[in-house]
């Protein structure tokens, strides 16, 4: 620190918070440490009764916390986010589209290690909105070394640590199994779930298509589904491994690259992902609990696939924690710890 007098210290960084005090109105800090001194400034200074301040002497080798926390910033924003302005080494990223936030998390944890800053971010791979906060940053210090900032970019090169890949426009197919719905002996109920889920994410339905559990028969609607248009497939029912249940032999037969039988979740353990052609459209076979739980693996897949986000078996297979739903009374999804 260094004690200057007020009048020559424009330009320079306030160590402690500067309190003005007028009774009956307020008692709070005018400025901030950390803050830049302007020639503005210096009037209202005089009139607390600081004549001298202390002030951070200037150091070649160091950054000052706010242009510490734009570098931060653009280490982790893409094109879709915006900042908070700079307060006190922190700014914050705002999402402008909606779509699903990305995270690299092996840069985060490199940049984290670090040292004397941070970077704190709301869960990746799951969908935000416009105007949502997705992550805060902050020097610690008030001041650091332009060494450890320069190390900072060094770890977290390549591209940013966040992301948000918009979602796009789908052109949805639904295949609907099962003898007992194809003959009318009960009612349909798990169409009604998939039309609601899929609209969440603007899709159109191009088509639905009922069949009974022949697994030609369904690869034949899916195929008619395909020659369509659609760019994406949605199957329900006969998801079980009982030997009646012909949905996921169906798929494979189409020449569907099949990613997964199965997922670490629950409910949705019978899920399967496959994608179709050179345009990796996916086709998926959703299981029954999907018609009765509020939430499932589905609710964890989707964002995935409408926003092109291709995904392979690892990704279903990092699902296992945080893959139990806990059916609370009162659903928070995604505001709790399924799927995380």
């Amino acid at each position: 620190m260094k004690l200057m007098k007020t009048e020559e210290a424009v330009g320079q960084i306030l160590c402690h918070d500067m309190t003005q005090i007028i009774p009956g109105v307020k008692k709070d800090a005018v400025f901030r440490k950390g803050h830049v001194i302007t020639e503005a400034d210096i009037p209202v200074l005089l009139s607390i009764g600081k004549d001298h301040v202390y002030i951070w002497e200037n150091n070649e080798n160091m950054l000052h916390e706010n242009d510490a926390a734009q570098m931060l910033y653009d280490m982790c924003a893409d094109e879709h986010m915006r900042p908070t302005p700079v307060k006190e080494g922190k700014i914050e990223l705002i999402a402008e589209i909606p779509g699903l936030f990305k995270v690299d998390r092996k840069k985060l944890l490199a940049v984290n290690a670090l040292g004397d800053m941070m970077i704190a971010s709301r869960h990746g791979d799951f969908p935000v909105a416009a105007g949502d906060r997705l992550a805060g940053t902050r020097v610690i210090p008030l001041v650091i070394e332009k060494q450890k900032m320069e190390e900072a970019k060094r770890v977290a090169s390549g591209g940013p640590i966040f992301r948000i890949l918009p979602f796009a426009h789908k052109r949805v197919g639904i295949v609907t199994t099962g003898n007992e719905v194809f003959h009318g002996r009960i009612e349909d109920r798990f169409t009604p779930v998939i039309v609601e889920k899929v609209s969440a994410f603007g899709a159109e339905i191009v088509g639905h298509v009922l069949s009974d559990d022949n697994s030609e028969r369904i690869a034949a609607g899916i195929r008619s589904l395909l020659n369509g248009g659609a760019d994406m497939i949605v199957c329900t029912g006969g998801m079980s491994v009982d030997p009646d249940d012909r949905t996921p032999a169906a798929i494979k037969r189409t020449g569907a690259r099949i990613v997964s039988y199965g997922a670490p979740v629950l409910p949705g353990a019978m899920f399967l992902l496959s994608y179709y052609g050179a345009a990796n459209i996916p086709i998926i076979g959703v299981p029954g609990c999907a018609m009765y739980n509020r939430r499932t693996v589905l609710d964890l897949v989707l964002p995935h696939l409408f926003a092109d986000d291709i995904l392979e078996k690892a990704d279903l297979d990092r699902l296992g924690e945080g893959g139990l739903c806990l059916n609370c009374p009162v659903c928070h999804f995604p505001n709790c710890g399924f799927g995380k």
